[in-house]
């Protein structure tokens, strides 16, 4: 039976890293194991492909929560590719973004030249963020959105030039992208003349000002599953941008959950703050307190304490991913009157009275703390 990789200890880090603690570690190992600096070693090879699908997973915080929860066979299940089944060539194209924010400026170093995706002109998945009352998380719903993406002009079929035609940068002969080389390691820039683009236009289109596409006006109904959080990210198939092969990304609507008014959510679990007057704590008895789905009972013992909590199994949030819901925990809050007429002083007296000794539990203790004070100054 196979071994499952823990992600953590492969790039030696503890499981509540943050983001700065990932990319140094990543640096690190990618290095270290990089294919340039290891050439036909096979075991470098297979560290280099998992240290990079470890940092894929754990930059990504939807990914990251799922494995912390479920391990990789939660990934599986979201349909996750292993890169130990990929080639090389398929991973470092996968990898160009990812190299580039790690690493700054081009990060290459697989002695290949860079693929023509390099050169688009912007990025076909797109990002837009969603803000959802906190029932709506809750118990799932639809939402209309609105949003803008990018499409090649048709006036000048993505050139930028009004007469369709574009001349190939000098500086970078088209690449987009200037080349050196320190040691093992090969780094690219950005091409200054041109921006990336490794061609420059002469004659600005005037429908698109010469940047060769435009952006448009959409709008989807996205689906909200029950149990979403914040924090979350929905993707909406074939809704992002499109380019010159027609081939068009997708949509990622971030999710935001505004806060309720009585209930505090913890993950799949579920607060709330049941206030109780003091009379009632001290006789205890059966109270009705709201959930998400109606009205619970739960039994309040005499002297219930301030802050005391009822767990109530099966009443919290459905989790997204299972469809288990969480608990419910109703905390008491002890409440106490601000004022009090002559005749409640009077009763509140008559009663204090009625338990003798037990009304004023203080004083016994505190006698015996000052007498022991006294023997300290007698030593």
């Amino acid at each position: 039976m196979a071994v499952e990789i823990d992600y953590y200890e492969l790039l030696e880090i503890s499981r509540d890293a943050d983001e700065n603690e990932l990319k140094k570690a990543y640096r690190k190992l990618a290095l270290k194991f990089h294919p340039d600096r290891n050439q036909g070693d096979k075991e470098a090879e297979e560290k280099f492909k998992l240290v990079n699908e470890a940092y894929q997973v754990l930059s990504d915080p939807q990914k990251r929560s799922i494995y912390d929860r479920y391990g990789v066979a939660g990934l599986e299940n979201q349909g996750f590719n292993h890169f130990s089944d990929m080639n090389m060539e398929d991973i470092m194209g996968d990898l160009g973004s990812i190299f580039e924010s790690v690493f700054g400026g081009g990060f290459s170093g697989f002695g290949r030249s860079e693929r023509s995706d390099r050169r688009q002109k912007y990025p076909l998945d797109i990002e837009t963020d969603i803000s959802l009352e906190f029932y709506e998380a809750v118990f799932g719903c639809e939402k209309d959105i609105s949003y803008t993406y990018k499409t090649i002009c048709d006036k000048c079929e993505g050139t930028g030039d009004r007469d369709k035609k574009s001349t190939v940068c000098s500086e970078c002969e088209g690449r987009g992208q200037v080349y050196y080389r320190q040691g093992f390691m090969t780094f690219a820039q950005t091409c200054e003349a041109c921006k990336g683009e490794g061609k420059v236009v002469v004659n600005r289109c005037s429908k698109c000002r010469g940047e060769g596409y435009i952006e448009e006006k959409g709008s989807t109904t996205v689906k909200i599953p029950p149990g979403i959080d914040q924090g979350n990210r929905i993707r909406v198939s074939a809704k992002g941008n499109i380019d010159q092969r027609g081939r068009r990304g997708d949509l990622y609507v971030h999710i935001f959950v505004k806060e309720d008014e009585h209930f505090v959510r913890d993950g799949d679990n579920v607060y709330i703050e049941v206030p109780i007057f003091f009379t009632q704590a001290a006789l205890g008895g059966v109270i009705e307190v709201p959930t998400l789905r109606g009205k619970k009972e739960i039994e309040i013992p005499v002297g219930v304490k301030d802050k005391e909590q009822f767990l109530l199994r099966g009443e919290g949030i459905e989790n997204v991913h299972t469809s288990r819901k969480g608990d419910l925990i109703a905390q008491i809050k002890i409440i106490y009157p601000k004022k009090l007429n002559d005749e409640q002083k009077e009763l509140l007296v008559q009663l204090g009275k009625s338990f003798g000794i037990q009304s004023a539990p203080h004083e016994k203790l505190f006698d015996g703390i000052v007498d022991k004070v006294k023997n300290w100054f007698k030593k």
